[in-house]
């Protein structure tokens, strides 16, 4: 083991720990440092001198020991030395309860006779403080604001060793701002504050007050915004420092008037047509007030006044949008409600009526401002005609016939309701129709037509029309005649009112037929002795006829729908009456007249011939009236041949006849005109030429 050292000397420092010096001992390795107080020991090893052993308690007295350590072991421990350790550090507490002003505390050291406290600016400015003291505070006043101080301090025991020391760094509190400057912001409520910035602050706090209501803004720079102000409303504005040490004294408030806030209980009336009265509630730190009036059509007017009301010009038919802002100092209001007013739409101008037909009137004007619907009225007689729509136009229907009505056009909106005071104008309706009571013939082309007068200073206009024309007659009473109307023809008769308002319609219309016309033409021709064939031309409107032969002797008659008849049982030689009736398709009858018509005389009887001495033939018969004269005719292959005898006789001769042949006779009466009678009987006779007798 290495050799003993010895400790030339050993002393503390600091409140945990001694330090050893000693002499080297030759082959050592490593020093064992050991301190004993008694109730426990604390071992350091160490490679040299000096030494400390720490872990120790304050201001206690220790037994210090030093052994020599290398690979063979451990030396003896070398003589002893007593040290005692020196006092703690005082653990400081400090404050500063004012920006000149810093307190210093600490807790009572064990052993401690005093305690030395030094202060000085941090940043070697200035001077130091120093004070000694055996209580366990101080006070250091007269300080810089807002400066960062460094605060040393230690105590001593009573032979005036000091211990341990303690540094603490306390900054005093700020200076209260200076400077204060506001800057209001009406259009966003808020207000900008400003200051000088204060030495030593770190954050500044500004406080916006009024009455119960406070407001807050921290900053770390020398300016803050404070929003959500409250318009018409007086605040106070104050502005505080600080820092890790505390808060400055708040400046003096400033005073800050926010603009008024938006006028209320506004109402809007329109007085008389065409003057607007606008009114609102006082305002809070109003000074004045500007009414904005704007009309839909972009024009705009404005009111400035102290009052809390203002008069305007207004137009019918325009919407005005209405704001009212009020101002101070501060500035101008924030924008309330926009109120809009719309005045009543205008009366419609250019109204113009129209009658489409007797009870129906198309009425249009001219659109005007702020009208969304149109009414018209019609006024007459003892009822009302409406007619609502949104187009500038309508037609009022089932109007009655000759009525005055007054016809007024308003216009509405939803906003206003109606427009008032608009002029009528004065229409009245055409006629009524008149009702054909009575139609009545008063001859064979004349009509009287009755009717129900129903109006007043009307002409009335009967129309008979058909596809032979139009026939007409007028009167201002309850009839007329119509005169000279085709026979045969079909009319449908109407009667029209007509005044100054117009014409009326027409009645219900009522049928009317003329009788059948009568043949103009009748031919009457005897096919045999006893047939006759009549014809005659068309009768215009007849359907059917009813011819008639009438004689004292007896009557032929026939029915038919063609124009032309066969009448039988004819007597020859008489003379007969010649009446037609035509009848049309309804029974309606024309009675026709004719001339006479006579039939033929009647054929002769016992035709016989008798030949001649010179070659001649004599034709014989029996005549049925002497007063009647005959011809024979003989009709054969070798030529023709006729005699007529003088009026009585019953015969007459043919001379120079050729025999060998057969001839045709027939003798029949002769006619005053017309052809020969055909229909008298034939008779067949050979001539031979041997004898003196022809055969018969």
């Amino acid at each position: 083991a290495p050799d003993i050292p010895v400790i030339d000397q050993a002393y503390s420092k600091l409140s945990n720990s001694i330090t050893v010096e000693w002499r080297a001992v030759p082959e050592a390795i490593n020093y064992m440092l050991t301190a004993e107080d008694g109730d426990s020991f604390v071992e350091t090893v160490v490679k040299h001198s000096p030494g400390t052993v720490t872990g120790l308690k304050p201001a206690t007295l220790y037994r210090i020991t030093v052994r020599s350590i290398n690979s063979g072991g451990k030396s003896q421990p070398s003589p002893f030395r007593k040290v005692k350790t020196v006092l703690a550090a005082p653990i400081l507490f400090a404050r500063s309860p004012s920006c000149d002003t810093i307190v210093v505390s600490w807790k009572a050291v064990h052993m401690a006779a005093g305690f030395s406290v030094s202060l000085m600016r941090s940043d070697g400015l200035g001077r130091m403080l120093k004070q000694n003291t055996t209580n366990i505070s101080l006070i250091f006043t007269n300080l810089d604001p807002g400066t960062l101080y460094t605060i040393k301090a230690y105590a001593w025991n009573a032979n005036g060793m000091p211990g341990d020391d303690f540094t603490y760094n306390q900054r005093t509190r700020p200076n209260a701002p200076v400077d204060i400057k506001l800057a209001f912001d009406s259009g966003a409520l808020k207000a900008v504050v400003s200051w000088m910035p204060t030495e030593g602050a770190f954050t500044y706090s500004v406080t916006v007050s009024s009455g119960l209501l406070e407001l807050r803004c921290n900053t770390s720079s020398a300016s803050c915004v404070v929003p959500s102000l409250q318009c018409s409303s007086e605040y106070y504005v104050s502005v505080t420092a600080f820092n890790d040490a505390g808060s400055s004294e708040p400046t003096e408030a400033v005073s800050l008037k926010t603009i008024p806030c938006a006028p209320v209980n506004i109402s809007i009336e329109e007085d008389e047509p065409g003057h607007l009265l606008v009114s609102w509630s006082s305002v809070s730190l109003g000074h004045y007030y500007v009414v904005f009036v704007k009309s839909d059509d972009g024009l705009e007017v404005h009111c400035n006044t102290s009052y809390t009301q203002c008069h305007f010009q207004s137009d019918c038919g325009f919407t005005y949008f209405i704001s009212v802002f009020a101002y101070n100092k501060a500035g101008q209001s924030p924008l309330g409600d926009v109120f809009n007013y719309t005045t009543a739409p205008c009366c419609p101008g250019d109204l113009r009526a129209v009658f489409m037909s007797s009870d129906t009137v198309r009425v249009t004007w001219a659109a005007v401002r702020g009208a969304d619907l149109y009414e018209t009225r019609a006024a007459g007689g003892s009822g009302v005609v409406l007619c609502r729509d949104t187009a500038t136009a309508c037609t009022l229907s089932a109007l009655r016939c000759s009525t005055a009505y007054n016809i007024t056009v308003h216009s509405f909106s939803e906003a206003r309701g109606s427009s008032t005071s608009c002029a009528p104008q004065y229409v009245a309706t055409a006629p009524c129709s008149p009702e054909i009571k009575n139609i009545s013939k008063e001859g064979l082309s004349v009509i009287s037509v009755q009717w129900q007068p129903n109006n007043e200073e009307a002409t009335y206009v009967v129309t008979a029309r058909g596809e032979a024309g139009l026939w007409h007659c007028t009167s201002t009473r309850n009839s007329c005649t119509l005169m000279d109307l085709p026979c045969g023809s079909a009319f449908s008769i109407s009667a029209i009112a007509r005044s100054p308002a117009g014409q009326s319609l027409p009645s219900y219309s009522i049928p009317l037929e003329t009788a059948p016309c009568c043949p103009n033409d009748m031919i009457l021709t005897q096919v045999t002795q006893s047939v006759t064939n009549i014809s005659w031309s068309v009768g215009r409107g007849a359907q059917t006829y009813v011819t008639t032969l009438e004689s004292p002797k007896g009557q032929a008659k026939c029915h038919t729908l063609q124009t032309f008849c066969l009448l039988g049982c004819i007597t020859c030689g008489t003379n007969y009456a010649v009446s037609l009736r035509a009848i049309s398709e309804t029974g309606l009858t024309s009675s026709c007249t004719y001339q006479g018509y006579s039939s033929s005389a009647c054929c002769p009887s016992g035709v016989k011939l008798y030949r001649l001495s010179n070659n001649g033939i004599r034709v014989f018969w029996q005549a049925s009236d002497e007063t009647i004269n005959y011809n024979a005719d003989l009709h054969g292959s070798k030529g023709n041949f006729s005699c007529t005898p003088s009026l009585g006789l019953s015969h007459c001769d043919i001379t120079r006849i050729p025999c060998g042949d057969v001839y045709t006779v027939v003798v029949a009466p002769v006619t005053n005109k017309g052809p020969k009678l055909t229909f008298c009987p034939k008779k067949i006779y050979s001539v031979t030429c041997s004898g003196s007798s022809v055969g018969m």
